[in-house]
């Protein structure tokens, strides 16, 4: 039995959101359960529009270079059952409501996702 992955953004970098789909797809691929927590500024990651988040390549031109892009990784994990968290202080620091959040993301606090962790390592990026 593989071990549930616990991923953690905080940064509003769109390089490490869309590596982060791509971990968690593989991961979810390999039948691991795949929790993704955003904090601060990364919560764009999880917004219906991820424009907030900085330095985006576009989805248009990932297709390009037949490189995955975010949306299509983003449906990807959420198809494949990722539970998706936002910090509720990283929505009253970007100003984003519940409303612009991607359906299936709730919105809770860090402990929560610290005790959902337990002693399981966590993927900071």
């Amino acid at each position: 039995m593989m071990l549930p992955l616990f991923i953690t953004l905080a940064d509003d970098s769109w390089q490490r959101a869309h590596y982060a789909m791509i971990v968690a797809a593989g991961a979810l691929s390999l039948g691991r359960t795949v929790t993704i927590f955003a904090g601060g500024r990364s919560v764009h990651a999880l917004a219906k529009d991820w424009s907030g988040l900085k330095d985006i390549t576009s989805d248009a031109d990932l297709d390009s270079r037949g490189v995955p892009s975010f949306r299509d990784l983003r449906d990807a994990v959420v198809e494949l059952g990722a539970h998706l968290m936002v910090c509720e202080t990283g929505l009253a620091l970007t100003g984003l409501t519940p409303d612009t959040l991607c359906e299936t993301v709730s919105i809770r606090g860090i402990v929560t996702f610290l005790e959902q962790a337990g002693d399981r390592p966590i993927l900071a990026l």
